[in-house]
């Protein structure tokens, strides 16, 4: 295994680290009920996916 034989600078580091940011999801909208949801995935407002009922949703009333 490879040492290191002097301290990397605080600086090096974050240089080396600059690229590990996060990003934000990107949304689309549902087609059935024209929420924000994330793309592949089931619509958390009506169940919804790529326009078939996936999951049943309770109704509060």
């Amino acid at each position: 295994m490879a040492h290191p034989k002097r301290k990397h600078s605080k600086t090096r580091r974050d240089k080396r680290r600059t690229h590990y940011k996060a990003t934000a999801p990107t949304l689309g909208t549902c087609s059935n009920c024209g929420s924000a949801v994330q793309f592949h995935r089931v619509c958390p407002e009506c169940g919804y996916y790529r326009g078939k009922l996936a999951i049943e949703k309770k109704v509060t009333a």
